[in-house]
């Protein structure tokens, strides 16, 4: 049969025969292995660093293909899923607790088809494949919590009680009132029981001490693990929401594991880093009257606590808290007029008129927010679970300058720090730690 269309329509087909075949061309030359390294916490990933990750691994013996910094992040992709294990290990060690090391899987296009502006298809889960991740819930960190409530709970409902007791603290087998008699040692017992059924409680007196000692109950122990688990289960889909990941897989393992597998994501540093973080704010007011130097050297006044500042320093804090993170129902990353970053943060009802009673009496004043995270210390506790470091920081003090409502912002940030707090912020806070036990690529 023969062709009738002019001739510029035949060369018209043809070329976009020619440039789609080309443009094809990245998806024939598969992925290969890599680890992908971003800094946290304050840290930059740069030329030095390229330097030394590539000269250690080769130190190791470990073959490098292609060591690639782009955008604060550095790809080194090797030669198999074995030296990727290695690679991962020896640069975690290496670099430390303020970066995230994390594995990929990196499209091996070749630099000129690239430079060219050619790429692979991005797949489904059923053709791409992707990262799982299998987390362990800390749960001895979610028990402690618990108790240090429950301390706190005593102490408000004796006093509303009325009656007096000379002290409450955490002990290895509970927590212990101190009372000065017998008789009030009957009374706050006989109270306490009407008032919650998940404690037990025991006289634990001595002839010096009056002492009633409460321990949590084996079925209280048993739901906070659970509520643990499952409010740790919707706090990541949240999380893995906020990262626009289609199609994820968020399901627990047993009493105290959650499996993660995510499709086709590229940026694992950033998934393992906004998943496993446990980040949270507390908003404290800053002791004024208290001599630092002194503080410095240990003699911190009553009542108060020191934390590091993020710029360098200490901060003297007060420990009662103002507000924490509990209350947040918005954050945003923003800049100011000068542009440095900021995080815009909303309140709820609680937390507004709770903010703004504690701002409107001490105008003048300056407050602190303390940043808190718990980081995988790469040790392991007696019982096998993943021992955790609790890192404390002080990365803002601001004077109060006027009454606060529901909506104030959080300076004292790096734009990628700003971004990731706001991300955890709006997506909740892991109400116990979690740790990667388990990190693999999944090849389709």
């Amino acid at each position: 049969m023969l062709n009738k269309y002019p001739m510029w329509k035949n060369i018209m087909v043809v070329l976009i025969i020619a440039i789609g075949g080309f443009y094809a061309i990245p998806n024939l030359f598969g992925e290969d292995h890599a680890v992908q390294i971003v800094a946290t916490r304050g840290a930059e990933v740069n030329a030095s660093t390229q330097a030394n990750v590539v000269q250690m691994l080769e130190g190791k013996g470990i073959a490098i293909k292609r060591a690639e910094l782009e955008n604060g992040q550095l790809l080194v992709r090797v030669q198999d899923a074995e030296q990727q294990l290695l690679a991962k290990e020896a640069i975690a060690e290496q670099l430390g607790q303020k970066f995230t090391v994390a594995l990929n899987l990196a499209p091996a296009t070749p630099e000129w088809l690239e430079a060219v502006g050619g790429s692979p298809m991005k797949l489904g889960l059923d053709l791409r494949g992707g990262v799982h991740f299998l987390m362990e819930v800390d749960m001895g960190e979610a028990i402690r919590k618990m108790e240090e409530a429950k301390v706190a709970d005593f102490r408000s409902q004796l006093r509303e009680e009325k009656i007096r007791y000379a002290g409450v603290r955490k002990t290895p087998k509970g927590i212990a009132i101190k009372f000065r008699d017998a008789d009030t040692v009957s009374q706050a017992e006989n109270y306490l029981k009407t008032r919650s059924n998940d404690m037990v409680y025991t006289d634990a007196s001595t002839d010096t001490e009056f002492v009633l000692l409460a321990t949590m109950s084996d079925v209280y122990l048993k739901q906070i693990k659970e509520e643990a688990l499952q409010q740790n289960i919707t706090t990541i889909r949240n999380r893995v929401n906020e990262l626009g990941v289609a199609e994820p897989v968020v399901q627990r393992q047993g009493a105290e594991r959650i499996i993660v597998e995510l499709p086709g994501v590229q940026d694992t540093a950033r998934a393992k880093e906004i998943l496993g973080a446990t980040a949270s704010i507390e908003f404290r007011m800053v002791d004024d009257k208290a001599d630092v130097s002194a503080a410095a050297g240990g003699r911190v006044p009553a009542g108060a606590e020191v934390y590091q500042r993020r710029e360098g320093g200490i901060a003297v804090l007060k420990k009662e808290v103002m507000l924490t993170g509990d209350h947040i129902t918005g954050a945003q990353p923003t800049f100011d007029e000068y542009s440095r970053p900021q995080v815009a943060i909303n309140l709820d009802a609680k937390g507004g008129t709770i903010f703004s009673n504690v701002t409107k009496d001490n105008i003048g004043k300056p407050m602190a927010t303390l940043f808190i995270e718990y980081k995988d210390s790469g040790q392991r506790n007696p019982d096998g679970t993943v021992k955790m470091t609790k890192i404390e920081e002080v990365i803002s003090v601001a004077t109060i300058q006027a009454r606060l409502g529901r909506n104030f912002v959080i300076t004292g940030l790096e734009h990628s720090e700003a971004q990731s707090l706001a991300l955890l912020l709006r997506a909740g806070a892991l109400i116990a730690p979690v740790t990667i036990v388990e990190e693999r690529t999944i090849v389709s």
